[in-house]
């Protein structure tokens, strides 16, 4: 029986994840889920593609605000009356309005990055649109790359490190969800499925890039391009290089490790 086995938040775009024992569905995907995100002085997104050190900061939510820690830096407690002006700020080509989290955040993540940067926060009142043409009218996401969440099969983990000199982990390709008890990449014909109580929509492969290359626990790249060098052997078509699914809600609740993955249409 396919089970959901692994539950993950990353408060933070581009930063570490945490595991949850369950978490709420919304429609722009976990709550908590990449709700914060590092722009750069012109407000344009940033990620750990440029700037691999952020995979190594941990934001845990507290209440509306965050707890951030880093290597060599003290820890910040950062409250949402600390959130000041409206910024407008760029994720690839969709455009939102997103709070501010103010200079002490911004001098935080500076220092520790070595170059200006500002964070910013997405309330529930800034809505940024799912601009995909596999989504549908009214479809919103929060500051993640395309979609609200992301699905992969524990055995296409499995197959991928069968191919690879050095095994990798889970964390290289940032799910959300990992799904037990199927077939390697069986993820790829699915077109609906259910997670407890949660309706999703398969929406479409999530296509892979250099970040995948990067150790989260160290931020250092691997010198020879793996996975992606191994992924590109055997994943490459019309999307590019893929590896998980991207799912849309269509119903909201609570989704639990342990619950049932039951395909509710195929591709």
């Amino acid at each position: 029986m396919a089970t959901l086995s692994a539950i993950h938040v990353y408060p933070v775009k581009s930063c570490a994840g945490l595991a949850f024992e369950s978490a709420r569905v919304l429609p722009r995907g976990l709550e908590h889920d990449r709700r914060w995100m590092l722009v750069d002085p012109d407000g344009k997104f940033l990620t750990a593609r440029q700037l691999p050190p952020l995979l190594q900061v941990r934001a845990v939510p507290a209440g509306d605000g965050l707890h951030l820690q880093a290597p060599g830096m003290p820890p910040l407690e950062l409250g949402a009356g600390d959130l000041a002006e409206a910024l407008p700020v760029q994720v690839w080509k969709s455009h939102v309005v997103a709070r501010a989290a103010g200079p002490g955040a911004d001098a935080w993540f500076s220092r520790y990055l070595g170059r200006p940067v500002r964070l910013v926060h997405m309330g529930p009142g800034e809505v940024r649109q799912v601009t995909s043409s596999r989504g549908q009218a009214g479809d919103e996401v929060s500051f993640a790359d395309a979609m609200p969440l992301l699905l992969v099969s524990r055995a296409a983990l499995d197959a991928l490190n069968q191919r690879l000199d050095q095994p990798v982990p889970m964390n290289r390709f940032r799910p959300n969800l990992v799904v037990d008890g199927v077939d390697a990449h069986a993820e790829d014909g699915w077109k609906q499925v259910s997670i407890g109580d949660v309706v999703f929509d398969v929406a479409k492969p999530c296509t892979r890039c250099v970040l995948v290359t990067i150790d989260a626990d160290t931020g250092q790249r691997h010198e020879g391009g793996e996975p992606l060098r191994t992924l590109t052997r055997y994943r490459r078509g019309e999307d590019g290089v893929t590896f998980g699914q991207l799912l849309i809600p269509r119903s909201r609740g609570v989704v639990r490790r342990g619950d049932a993955v039951v395909v509710r249409a195929q591709a």
